[in-house]
């Protein structure tokens, strides 16, 4: 009994390293299916309630494709919006951010004791020349790409989820846990809690961009579409989006306004707006299903972070809380579940 245990904790190490190997290299696969499960589950009420009112499956994924092109559709306005925000800013401002970002530097660099003239380098102007803009041109062609690529495989998978070509509980049922009455029990509550999440983050995310566009609009802070966006974007990243979003924003604001109580403001704003919809109003809709200690957060972020970079950043709190629910199906790892909990 004692060589069998031990044969099979050797097995297990040998095999975790090879299966987080294979999800990494294989990452352009299992990147796109494991987000399309969760844009999948999103849109499940939806299915269900068309079924009730006797609606083809084929009309229901058709509804749900239209619906997510239209979010996609927006989403490209927006940015094309934002953009068009951007190449329209007067030079006037890029040259006094220049000036700004210049004279920080170069009191920096005295505080240090580096020897450098206040004239003699413009430290912004390597980032904003048009050779720097044509040498990244074909890396942003690359990342274009791919992520067509990748939201194409997306679409393609959310059809396989939704016809129940691909089926999380009949995996479970012959895998995991291979007992009917609790492999659905099992999906039900994977199922419920997921859309939760969703559910709930794309609402904070959506405040919380909405909020911080407004207040670079009402603080005269320049491209709010772009910041707002961007605020709604890196909102997905649990706990490091919103300190992304308040330190660059911070930056920016310090770059173009002056130093006042307008200032101070701004700033105050976004962070109470980071505040009130990240730590407060997030965790009382979550609830206890998604009460994970911050140690385990930063450690799946990481962890996810460097086999899928930003994919895994966005995904890592969802895939945190599917293993939860698993662990907790099961005596000997249960001790784990409990570990990650809050």
């Amino acid at each position: 009994m004692d060589r069998i245990r031990t044969t099979n904790f050797l097995l297990l190490i040998i095999v975790i390293p090879i299966v987080f190997y294979l999800l990494k290299i294989l990452s352009f696969i299992f990147i796109p299916l494991v987000f399309s499960m969760f844009v999948a589950l999103l849109f499940l009420p939806l299915m269900r309630f068309l079924k009730r009112r006797n609606v083809p499956k084929l009309i229901s994924i058709i509804i749900v494709i239209v619906i997510i092109l239209l979010g996609l559709k927006l989403g490209v306005e927006l940015v094309k919006l934002s953009s068009k925000q951007i190449m329209e800013t007067d030079s006037s401002f890029l040259e006094n951010a220049e000036n700004k970002v210049n004279d920080l530097v170069y009191e920096v660099e005295s505080i240090f004791g580096i020897e450098s003239s206040q004239t003699e380098n413009k430290k912004l102007s390597r980032f904003l020349n048009k050779d720097a803009v044509f040498k990244n041109f074909g890396s942003t062609l690359n990342f274009i790409s791919k992520t067509l690529t990748a939201l194409l495989m997306t679409v393609f998978f959310v059809v396989l989820w939704l016809a129940e070509s691909i089926n999380i509980e009949n995996l479970l049922n012959k895998t995991l846990i291979k007992k009917r009455h609790a492999s659905i029990k099992t999906f039900i509550k994977i199922e419920n809690d997921l859309i939760k999440f969703i559910k709930v983050k794309f609402l904070v995310s959506f405040l919380t961009g909405v909020f911080t566009g407004l207040a670079c609009y009402f603080f005269d802070v320049s491209f709010p579409i772009f910041w707002g966006l961007f605020a709604f974007l890196i909102n997905f990243v649990q706990m490091v989006g919103s300190f992304i979003t308040v330190i660059l924003l911070s930056l920016f604001a310090f770059v173009e306004l002056e130093p006042s109580s307008t200032l101070l403001f701004f700033i105050l704003s976004i962070t109470g707006t980071q505040v009130l919809y990240g730590s407060i109003l997030e965790p009382i809709f979550m609830g206890k299903s998604f009460s994970i200690n911050v140690i385990t957060v930063l450690v799946m972020l990481m962890f996810w972070g460097f086999i899928w970079g930003v994919p895994g950043l966005i995904m890592a709190i969802p895939i945190t809380v599917f293993l939860k629910i698993i662990f907790e199906q099961f005596k000997s790892t249960r001790g784990i579940a409990k570990l990650i909990s809050a």
